[in-house]
């Protein structure tokens, strides 16, 4: 428990309580319940006050002990009206859900008018003094540790209060019953070794059951993100085969209008570049429905500078520089990489998000070490909005603007309408997925199969009025893209820059 989580109590105290938290080892782990409903609080209390009820009762009235009724029945009241007041306070919506400060609440208030009850019965030499551990395990079992430390000590207290003041034990009439106060003492120090050593078990305990719940639930996500990859592959090979035949009509129509129109027309121009964009759709589908099984080039291995320049290359065609570099621990021989569809796809996906927020520059960086293969994905934009990284990587969330590509490619058609007898020398262009806000979904989800870990952040800190630029690792366990014993035959460039 570090000094932000202490309760603000003395400075003696608190270092008791990091003391006695230490030698349990009663550290803070991932707790998924804090505190309990107050609806459950309030049955618990009712539960409590039933069998104080019938505890005093009995004893006045069929065992005739000489109880201070009254008090006893006022302390036992003032537990009835808590309750009836939490009760009117629960119809809220916001206090139906559980919250460890109103439970530490409630649950001191039990614990000290369970004191206050004892102390009118006989204190320490009453045998139901042991229900002082109850309050403390509900609290082990469903609050922080500090929270749980706090009540403790407030136990201890009660049973220090109890040890030197309180009424004499109800007896039989015309008898007495003295205990001695090395008894009553002994008494104590069981009660508050119980105490400690309970509610530490308790809380372990449940500690343990919120790791399991945990690593459950983990595995639920996992399992759920298999059925989500299984569901886009399934979707991937529908649509390659949905749209093989449409694609192969606006070929035909498109060679025949390329054909018939006079050369350097703009009927030319615009059935020529039909053609192409049909050519490279089919090309993707093409890289969909292959499996590895199949010997595609694909799936062969490739340099990882080449690799950097095949995800690059679709999305230049506008006024972007790509800087692409590749760097290996050591000067060790940078190996030959697995040629994998979700790396290729996951990579051009985030390389076409940074092109179309970046002002003029991608850079795109390759690590080799020992352990790893990182690769950087830099643009000079303005980098992630603070509201939107904490979503990002979920379907649906994006901030992407019109796009670049895709302004481009607006350009391109516009200049191919113009009746003009100049042909057109513009690059190819890619144009852009749009914004639904599936494309890093994907990628992300693409690559983490893979065994990648993807990060996002910003590229740096942003001088005054520059942009602050964006950043996205990826890393891989060098072993997931590693070809054994292949390595890259030429010399590594430090840098290579592209400029569409």
């Amino acid at each position: 428990m570090n000094a932000k989580e202490a309760p603000s109590l003395s400075q003696a105290v608190a270092a008791a309580a990091g003391s006695a938290s230490g030698l349990l080892g009663l550290t803070e782990g991932p707790r998924r319940g804090r505190g309990l409903p107050l609806r459950t609080l309030i049955i618990l209390r009712w539960l409590s006050i039933m069998g104080q009820l019938i505890a005093v009762l009995t004893a006045y009235f069929v065992l005739h002990f000489a109880l201070p009724i009254q008090q006893a029945l006022s302390v036992i009241g003032a537990a009835i009206v808590m309750n009836i007041i939490a009760m009117a306070r629960s119809r809220h919506i916001g206090l139906s859900q559980p919250d460890p400060m109103r439970t530490t609440v409630q649950l001191a208030f039990d614990l000290m008018q369970l004191a206050l009850l004892l102390a009118l019965t006989g204190g320490l030499a009453n045998p139901f003094c042991l229900l002082l551990v109850a309050p403390l395990t509900i609290a082990a079992s469903s609050l922080p540790i500090r929270h749980t430390v706090g009540l403790g000590l407030l136990g201890v207290a009660c049973v220090i209060v109890l040890y030197h003041w309180s009424l004499p034990l109800p007896w039989l009439v015309h008898e007495e019953l003295h205990l001695p106060g090395l008894y009553r003492q002994e008494l104590g120090l069981a009660l508050m070794t119980g105490m400690l050593f309970i509610s530490g078990y308790t809380w372990k305990v449940a500690a343990d059951a919120d790791k399991l719940e945990l690593a459950l639930a983990t595995t639920q996500d996992v399992l759920q993100r298999e059925q989500s990859l299984a569901a886009i592959g399934g979707l991937a090979a529908a649509a390659a085969h949905e749209l093989g035949t449409p694609l192969a009509t606006i070929q035909v129509v498109a060679r025949e209008m390329l054909r018939n129109a006079p050369e350097g027309s703009p009927e030319a121009e615009d059935a020529a570049l039909i053609l192409q964009q049909a050519e490279r759709c089919r090309d993707i589908l093409n890289q969909l429905s292959n499996s590895p099984d199949e010997g595609d080039a694909l799936f062969a291995d490739i340099e990882l500078k080449s690799m950097l320049q095949e995800v690059a290359s679709p999305h230049e065609g506008f006024d972007l520089t790509f800087d692409l570099s590749v760097q290996s621990a050591g000067n060790q021989p940078v190996p030959r990489i697995r040629r994998l569809p979700e790396v290729i796809h996951g990579l051009s996906a985030l390389v076409e998000n940074a092109a179309d927020f970046a002002s003029s520059r991608v850079t795109l960086s390759a690590t080799v070490d020992a352990g790893w293969i990182a690769i950087d994905i830099i643009d000079d934009g303005p980098g992630f909005a603070s509201d939107v990284i904490p979503r990002l990587g979920e379907p649906y969330v994006t901030t992407r603007p019109q796009s670049k590509a895709r302004r481009a490619l607006a350009a391109q058609l516009t200049q191919a309408t113009k009746r003009s007898q100049a042909p057109s020398t513009a690059p190819a262009i890619a144009p852009s997925q749009g914004g639904m806000g599936l494309g890093f979904f994907i990628a992300r989800t693409l690559l983490e199969r893979t065994g990648a870990k993807v990060s996002i952040g910003d590229a740096g800190p942003a001088d005054k009025g520059q942009n602050r630029g964006a950043r996205v690792s990826v890393r891989w366990p060098r072993q997931r893209l590693e070809v054994p014993g292949h390595y890259e035959g030429d010399k590594v460039e430090p840098n290579v820059a592209v400029r569409g």
